[in-house]
């Protein structure tokens, strides 16, 4: 059992302070793992003290749903002083912005628990990787660790596990049988479905809005392979505004946002179009747009990003081409 791995090796080291740490501008699966993770970590290991962090802070929705949990995030992680540093929802240490060079200099056994593609350099920097791309969400791999322990949740620790899931499988739409009995599960552990996924829902912002509609108005339109590729650039909210041009019609949506020359850029691709091509945005596309980039990228089958330096216009062109290659086959 993998859960029996991660407390075997923390024992191995004696570890009384573990650090947890989540993807910038977390969501609620990071930090419902996260929460849910530590807390069994704690109920397991009781002389054991654990922190939780996110980079740059948690996203909004996520600050929204932490009003309904006892979490408290450090701004500030002590990664130097960590007997073990535990990575979720986070493939790839370039999420972790500035932290990412300290995780990178630590001396101390570094854990990942994630249900992305697996990154290479985070396949070397990890001293023990629990990892399924099948999961719906790092929570419910966290679920699971409850489940081999044998560890029943508190209405907290369920809820937490819920919201997660919820959030990563777009309310359960991409849930497969397992997923949708593992939420049957938590909520005869007395969650409240319809109480919780009121959490997941915000007005959106006037600027969210904005964004979207930019990046709407800035579309440029090719077709590959039969599939219609939009893509955009927006200044923020380039995750959101790739959705919004998937709900408008694109198979795939490419949205950009450059600072100086550093360039984050968010993929969506609908379920028809993984359906029918089989194309892994994040493992096929993500990735090697982050190598060219020289920087990282990853993610999922129809959401995915990739980060690093360089020109918007050429990066769209190395798109293009990766795409190409692969749809015109």
């Amino acid at each position: 059992m993998q859960i029996q791995r991660i407390t075997h090796l923390l024992d191995e080291i004696k570890a009384r302070f573990v650090i947890l740490l989540c993807h910038h501008n977390a969501d609620p699966d990071a930090i419902g793992a996260a929460f849910a993770f530590s807390s069994l970590l704690e109920r397991l290991r009781p002389r054991l003290h654990t922190e939780i962090a996110a980079a740059e802070g948690p996203s909004r929705l996520s600050k929204h749903v932490l009003t309904a949990f006892p979490i408290e995030l450090t701004s500030n992680p002590n990664i130097e002083k960590a007997d073990a540093i535990v990575l979720l929802d986070t493939n790839t240490v370039q999420q972790l912005d500035g932290w990412g060079e300290r995780v990178k200099l630590s001396n101390s056994p570094i854990i990942v628990i994630d249900h992305h593609a697996s990154h290479p350099e985070t396949e070397r920097l990890a001293t023990l990787t629990v990892s399924d791309e099948n999961a719906s969400s790092t929570c419910e791999i966290v679920y699971r660790f409850f489940m081999d322990m044998n560890v029943r949740f508190t209405k907290s620790e369920a809820k937490a596990l819920f919201l997660g899931i919820a959030f990563d499988s777009r309310h359960f739409i991409l849930a497969n049988s397992t997923t949708l009995k593992i939420v049957a599960d938590l909520i005869d552990a007395g969650v409240n479905a319809k109480e919780a996924l009121s959490l997941l829902s915000l007005p959106m912002k006037e600027s969210e809005r904005t964004a979207r509609l930019k990046a709407s108005k800035r579309v440029k339109l090719i077709k590959i392979g039969g599939w219609i590729v939009a893509f955009s650039h927006v200044s923020a909210y380039q995750a959101s505004a790739a959705r919004a041009l998937v709900s408008l019609g694109a198979h795939v949506a490419v949205v950009a946002g450059q600072r100086d020359d550093k360039l984050r850029i968010s993929i969506r691709g609908s379920q028809e179009f993984y359906r029918e091509t089989s194309m892994h945005l994040g493992r096929e596309l993500a990735k090697p747009l982050g190598e060219y980039l020289r920087g990282m990228g990853g993610g999922h089958a129809v959401s995915a990003g990739a980060n690093g330096t360089g020109d918007l216009g050429a990066s769209f062109k190395r798109c293009i081409r990766l795409l190409k290659a692969k749809l015109q086959k």
